[in-house]
C-alpha cells in the first residue's frame, strides 16, 4: 500500500518570510511525502531577499516563490489540504477561509525577522534563527507516524510543536 501524500499550508500575513522559509524547508525535507504551500491573509506581493537568501545559504530550494492570498487555497479546485499551520501570531488571530477537507491545524508562530532592523548582519541573523526554530519544528513533524497515530493524539502533539524554542507565545499563551 503506498503512503499517503500530506498537503500542507503555511499561512503568514504578508506570506514574505516565515511561511515561505517553512515552504522551502518542507518542500526539501519532506519531498515524497508532504506537498508544501504558503499563503498570506494579506500577501506583500512580494517576497522577503532575505527569506531566499536564507534558503538558498542552508541549501533549500528559494526558487519560485512568490507572495500570494490565501484565497488561492480556499477554493474548489483548490488542493486539499491535511495541514494548515499559521506561523505568525497576527495571522492566527484572524477568521481564516474555509478550507476544503477540513485540514488539521496547529499555530506555530514565531517572530518576524523581517521586522529587525538593524545591520545587514542582524537581519540575516533573524531570518538564519527563524529558519532554524522552523526547520527544527517541521522535522518533528515529518517524523510523526502520521496514519497510525489518533486525530486527537496528533491534534495535541501539532500544539505541542508549536510550543518548541522559539516560540512567539507568552508562557500564560502556550498551555
Amino acid at each position: 500500500m503506498n503512503d499517503p501524500v500530506y498537503n500542507v499550508l503555511f499561512l503568514c500575513t504578508g506570506n514574505t518570510a516565515r511561511s515561505i522559509l517553512a515552504e522551502g524547508i518542507l518542500r526539501k525535507d519532506g519531498a515524497g511525502r508532504f506537498n508544501a504551500f504558503s499563503a498570506g491573509s494579506q500577501p506583500k506581493g512580494v517576497v522577503n531577499p532575505y527569506a531566499l537568501k536564507t534558503l538558498a545559504a542552508f541549501d533549500y530550494p528559494a526558487d519560485g516563490f512568490r507572495s500570494k492570498s490565501w484565497d488561492e487555497f480556499a477554493t474548489a479546485d483548490a488542493p486539499k489540504m491535511d495541514f494548515v499551520f499559521t506561523v505568525c501570531d497576527n495571522a492566527a488571530g484572524e477568521t481564516c477561509p474555509y478550507w476544503p477537507g477540513q485540514p488539521m491545524t496547529a499555530h506555530w508562530g514565531i517572530e518576524d525577522p523581517a521586522a529587525v532592523e538593524g545591520s545587514d548582519i542582524e537581519k540575516q541573523r533573524a531570518f538564519n534563527d527563524a529558519f532554524r526554530y522552523l526547520r527544527n519544528r517541521i522535522q518533528v513533524f515529518t517524523a510523526l507516524p502520521l496514519r497510525t497515530v489518533s486525530k486527537l493524539a496528533l491534534s495535541d502533539k501539532l500544539r505541542e510543536i508549536g510550543r518548541m524554542d522559539g516560540s512567539s507565545l507568552k508562557p500564560e499563551q502556550a498551555s
